[in-house]
């Protein structure tokens, strides 16, 4: 039997599923050592309830009717009618998962031809974000289209003593943390949904000042029904005189605090509430015994990025875990660029 035959006899031992039991998923992402927030039914639904976000599941399933790999891509679009196609991408939040031996690579193998087959005609291109390091399977993902492309971040370990987090710390970044204590900033967390147009509005404008799409205020809320009460959320502000100049989403999920969305009004930039939330937030992490704070990317290493120069202040190790990009319309992704550059002006 040659080698594509016996190849072809493998891929036949896996089927594609596009709904998983809620346990099974469940217990194959926590008991995965890679398996994340992005990964959980939970986080599921709150894009599924998300304007502008369809997500989509994907399961290979073993004869045994084992779940051996899972991948969760984000559709996310700007625009609807005739322009659906040049605006829609999709994001895989977190990594590919998948177990770690033979029958698991393969199974991702399958996922990724299935997959591919059908984005072809619905998507601009496919990125995923890692989390994790997958050298492991990035073989699997080039060879399937999904180039990889460096790209940082910065990992701060929690397992310290809080001493020893604050003297990590640049010079700078406690100075500005004392400055803003000494100036009355205060950081509280928000108890009640009808807060939350009031964090839109500090995200929506600092967004429009960068000229980046934010996605509809239903994220936030809906991520507050969903998450908040399970402590996977937690929504921080920066008050100065009652009145909200800053704010922070958080993510908690198995030992990892991750730094969702956050920004601070321009006028208020001397009171340093950026500093503070993350401050605040590296106390909630240690405090309640989580291990890791992620900082949410750095940017390419051979690019200047201000936001880099920020999270390094913090005293965090720099890690390049990248992405993977497979690009399904390279026409189509070319008019969008275009598009793209052009729309910014009016954000």
């Amino acid at each position: 039997m040659e080698v594509s035959q016996v190849r072809q006899v493998k891929l036949a031992n896996f089927r594609v599923e596009r709904r998983l039991e809620l346990n099974a998923w469940k217990a194959f992402v926590y008991n995965h050592p890679q398996g994340n927030i992005f990964h959980t039914p939970e986080m599921f639904e709150v894009f599924n309830r998300t304007r502008g976000h369809k997500p989509m599941l994907w399961a290979a399933m073993g004869m045994d009717e084992e779940v051996l790999a899972l991948l969760l891509p984000v559709q996310i679009r700007v625009l609807n009618g005739p322009f659906r196609s040049l605006s829609t991408r999709a994001v895989v939040y977190g990594n590919a998962l998948c177990s770690p031996d033979v029958r698991g690579t393969t199974a991702l193998e399958l996922l990724l031809k299935t997959y591919n087959r059908e984005a072809k005609n619905r998507l601009l291109f496919t990125e995923f974000r890692n989390l994790f390091d997958s050298r492991d399977i990035n073989s699997i993902l080039v060879e399937n289209g999904f180039e990889f492309e460096d790209h940082l971040n910065f990992l701060i370990n929690l397992n310290q003593p809080l001493d020893d987090l604050w003297n990590g710390l640049r010079p700078n970044a406690r100075r500005n943390i004392k400055k803003a204590q000494r100036s009355g900033l205060q950081i509280e967390e928000i108890q009640d949904a009808r807060e939350i147009p009031s964090v839109y509005h500090v995200l929506k404008e600092v967004y429009k000042r960068i000229q980046v799409p934010l996605p509809d205020i239903s994220l936030f809320q809906t991520a507050y029904e969903i998450l908040g009460p399970q402590g996977m959320l937690k929504i921080l502000v920066a008050k100065l005189d009652g009145a909200i100049i800053g704010a922070l989403c958080l993510l908690f999920f198995k030992g990892i605090v991750h730094y969702w969305y956050t920004g601070t009004l321009r006028e208020y930039t001397s009171y340093r509430a950026g500093d503070s939330l993350v401050w605040h937030s590296l106390e909630l992490g240690h405090q309640n015994g989580f291990h890791t704070f992620d900082f949410g990317g750095g940017g390419k290493p051979d690019e200047k990025y201000g936001v880099r120069e920020f999270k390094a202040k913090f005293g965090g190790t720099l890690v390049d875990f990248g992405r993977n990009i497979c690009v399904h319309g390279p026409v189509r992704l070319k008019i969008s660029q275009a598009g793209y550059q052009l729309m910014r002006r009016f954000l």
